[in-house]
């Protein structure tokens, strides 16, 4: 086989390997890179969540020890200079720190929903294409760019943003 038939067959057996069990062929920018934990402990029954890890952050550092001074003679001449050591270690700057956060649960995620919320990204400068209703990558990216702009490095809508997007109400405790 020669390297100019090889790619071809290549193609076909990526686009084989993508198909999943219904038929649908699926591609990487179509893979919801979120992963949704279960819930925190303390949640509320029939709540969401979404969780985003920052690694810990570790630096080298090195340092200078003096293991020996100068030796300096009586008229101040320096008969050997000090010596010294250069000892290095692992420090860590920030430690791993694991967030939680609520998100819209799946069941609530509605083509309406999702318009809306394409609409207020639009209104805000974060999403630049056409309210279809679906969640796609470009609806993703925009909650994502929104959602960093406001802290949150996640591409899942968070209760808490969504509320600022004037999606959701708050409820009031005090009407009954």
């Amino acid at each position: 086989m020669t390297v100019k038939s090889f790619f071809p067959v290549l193609a076909a057996v990526c686009v084989v390997a993508s198909c999943a069990e219904d038929g649908a062929v699926t591609s990487a920018a179509n893979i919801d890179p979120i992963s949704l934990a279960t819930a925190p402990p303390g949640a509320a029954p029939g709540t969401c969540w979404g969780k985003t890890v920052a690694p810990a952050v570790v630096e080298t550092v090195s340092r200078k020890i003096q293991l020996q001074p100068a030796q300096i003679s009586s008229d101040g001449r320096v008969q050997s200079p000090p010596i010294y050591k250069t000892e290095t270690s692992q420090q860590v700057v920030r430690p791993r720190r694991e967030s939680w956060y609520e998100i819209i649960c799946d069941a609530d995620i509605t083509p309406e929903f999702i318009a809306s919320v394409q609409r207020a990204l639009e209104a805000r400068g974060f999403y630049n294409g056409s309210i279809t209703g679906e969640m796609d990558t470009r609806t993703r990216a925009a909650i994502g760019r929104y959602q960093a702009s406001e802290g949150l490095d996640s591409k899942a809508l968070s209760i808490a943003n969504a509320r600022k997007l004037g999606l959701i109400t708050i409820a009031n405790p005090t009407k009954t």
